[in-house]
Order: C-alpha cells, then sequence, then structure tokens
C-alpha cells in the first residue's frame, strides 16, 4: 500500500516553485544564486474595473457614440482626459475620471483598469533558480533540513532560529518575547492566548514555529503578517520528537518558514528549510513511498495524532480495529514503549 512521506530530515535536495498568482515578467534567470529577499517577477494589474458609458452621456445609440470615442485598447489615460466628443454648437465631452488603462471598448462604452498595483515575488528561500517557468516564476534548489508541518497562515519570511520550547510541550507565553527576539524565528510548543500573537507582531518576529495552537486563535493568526507554522495541530499538541529533536539541534542557525496552506492534492506543505552546507548533492526526498516494517511513521489522526513510532508488524490483508471497523493496519511501537494497532490510512512515514 503506498505511504505518504512527512518530510523531516536532516539533509536533503529541495525544489521549490515559486510563481505568481497571473502572468507577469520574470526578472531571475537559469543558474542565477538568490537570496530570500530578491525579487524573481513581477506583475502590474489593477485593483478596480470603470465603465463609461459613453452613448447614455451623449445621447446617441450605441453605433453612433462608438464612432466619436478617441481611444483604443491599449491607451494608457490620465484622468480629465477627452475620450469621446458630441457634436452640434455647443458640444458635451465625455472625461476619464480617473487614471487608467482601456481594456475594452464597444457598443457606447468603454472599460477601464484603475489603481493599478504592483505585486513582487520574492525568492523566499536561498539558492540556485534552476528552471523559469515563463510569465510565471522560477524553480528554486537548494540543501538543508526540512522540516513540514500541518498549518500555515500564508507567510513566508527568514530569519534566525531561537528556542523558546525547553519541551515539546512548553507553553509560549507574552512575557518570554523581549526585544533581544527581534528579528527572530521563534522555535515554541503550544500557543494558547492572543496576547501571546500580538506580542510577537509588534517586535516584530520573523516567524513562530509552534507544535499547536488554540482553534480560537486561529482567526488572528490568519491575520499575523508574520509567518505561523504548526507542526502537529490544534488544541494542547506537544511537537512530535522528529520535529522537536530537528529544529532545536539547528537553533541559532539562518531558516526560512514558508507557512503556506496545506494541500495534499498539489503536495504543498507548511515548511521550515534550514539551509546547509554540503560537499555533494543529496538526494531528493520521496513524496510517496510503501508501508514497510521498520519503518518510522507518524499518527495522523486522533487519538494518538502527532505521535512518533515504528512499524512493527505489517499485517496481510484486514485487521478488526478496536471500533470493530475492519481495515488494513500494522502494530505500531510508540515512543512510550506502548505498542498500538493502527490502520495504515492514520498512518504517514517520516523520512
Amino acid at each position: 500500500m503506498l505511504a505518504p512521506v512527512h518530510h523531516i530530515l536532516p539533509l536533503t535536495t529541495i525544489q521549490r516553485e515559486r510563481v505568481l498568482p497571473i502572468n507577469g515578467r520574470v526578472v531571475a534567470r537559469v543558474n542565477q544564486k538568490v537570496s530570500p529577499a530578491d525579487v524573481v517577477a513581477d506583475v502590474s494589474w489593477a485593483r478596480e474595473h470603470v465603465l463609461i458609458d459613453v452613448g447614455r452621456a451623449l445621447n446617441l445609440p450605441p453605433d453612433a457614440a462608438d464612432k466619436l470615442i478617441q481611444c483604443k485598447v491599449g491607451d494608457r489615460l490620465a484622468a480629465g482626459a477627452v475620450i469621446a466628443t458630441g457634436r452640434g454648437m455647443m458640444p458635451k465631452t465625455v472625461k476619464v475620471p480617473r487614471d487608467g488603462k482601456v481594456v475594452v471598448t464597444g457598443g457606447g462604452q468603454i472599460m477601464l483598469e484603475v489603481g493599478e498595483t504592483r505585486t513582487e515575488l520574492r525568492a523566499g528561500i536561498p539558492g540556485n533558480v534552476v528552471q523559469v517557468i515563463p510569465d510565471r516564476g522560477v524553480v528554486i534548489q537548494t540543501a538543508g533540513a526540512l522540516i513540514q508541518g500541518v498549518w500555515g497562515n500564508g507567510r513566508v519570511d527568514t530569519g534566525v532560529l531561537t528556542n523558546l520550547a525547553e519541551k515539546p510541550d512548553s507553553v509560549l507565553a507574552a512575557g518570554r518575547l523581549d526585544v533581544s527576539l527581534r528579528g527572530s524565528v521563534i522555535i515554541a510548543g503550544q500557543c494558547r492566548e492572543a496576547d501571546t500573537l500580538q506580542a510577537a507582531a509588534e517586535l516584530p518576529v520573523r516567524g513562530l514555529i509552534l507544535a499547536s495552537l488554540f482553534p480560537s486563535l486561529l482567526p488572528l493568526a490568519r491575520e499575523m503578517r508574520y509567518p505561523i507554522m504548526l507542526t502537529d495541530g490544534f488544541g494542547s499538541m506537544p511537537m512530535n520528537s522528529a520535529a522537536y529533536r530537528l529544529l532545536t539541534t539547528n537553533a541559532k542557525r539562518e531558516a526560512t518558514v514558508k507557512a503556506e496552506a496545506l494541500d495534499r492534492y498539489s503536495g504543498v506543505w507548511p515548511e521550515v528549510i534550514i539551509p546547509l552546507p554540503i560537499s555533494s548533492e543529496p538526494d531528493s526526498p520521496p513524496d510517496v513511498t510503501t508501508f514497510a516494517e521498520g519503518q518510522t511513521v507518524r499518527m495522523r489522526f486522533p487519538p494518538a495524532a502527532g505521535m512518533i513510532g515504528t512499524i512493527l508488524v505489517l499485517h496481510t490483508g484486514l485487521s478488526t480495529l478496536p471500533s470493530g471497523l475492519r481495515a488494513p493496519a500494522a502494530d505500531i511501537k510508540l515512543e512510550n514503549g506502548e505498542q498500538v494497532l493502527i490502520p495504515l490510512i492514520n498512518l504517514e512515514v517520516v523520512g
């Protein structure tokens, strides 16, 4: 049976796409070395559209109004520019109300794009550009430690890892966040109070890597301008031992927190990337594998969600679970020594 792989790796090759939401201009080139803050692509787009009804303004039918329109698609017009003039001794004029670009004409009307905004796409991670995606972005490759999580608030930033989690289940309080942590990426356990997220924003930090977050704080976490990544879930869950060990042993190194929303179907995960020096390029990690005895696995769902264990016996056929249901399953030895029967659907391989 195929098994999803949850990547918690001390050293691997990492390739990540960085793409614009719409077609734009790619400014990076293949083999270019980039830092997280480097702009690799940009795009200008309009926030609003304004429809100007020339026919109605001049009291003319659409065909007649079209003949009087003095602009074409693609023209950039300044506010107050005349776009049509009526006939007669004292002709009426139609002017553009705001700066904009003509995108449609016809039927006695024109449509303008107004309120232009420029969006810059930054590399997000350090590495080398290995592919340019025309008009959209790039693929960047780097080598280092990779720790994937289960939830992110959609932000990306880079900073030096600072460990405030003495234990995997430590609770981060606002009082722990002082000015010495400004610009850091904080490793912590649980977050239970809104004041903690606000205090981190006021410093500001470059990111929070948390084991878990109280569900009531989700709306506020989504609003924060710094990245927040959860390694394990919601409520009062401790950080899984594999992630805790790898993160804390890399404290004081620079790390990028890509707190993107989890999408298993497209293979997008919230993750922490810690670039490391290498003498030779390590292998890229697989996204799927097959279950096998001896593998390290992580429980995906309650009651043992987030716990790490080892597959002792991989049963053939269907096994009867404590609930009475029958499903493919394995005997798992958890880190606390307990042995449990877990359905394979509740497991993902750590590696």
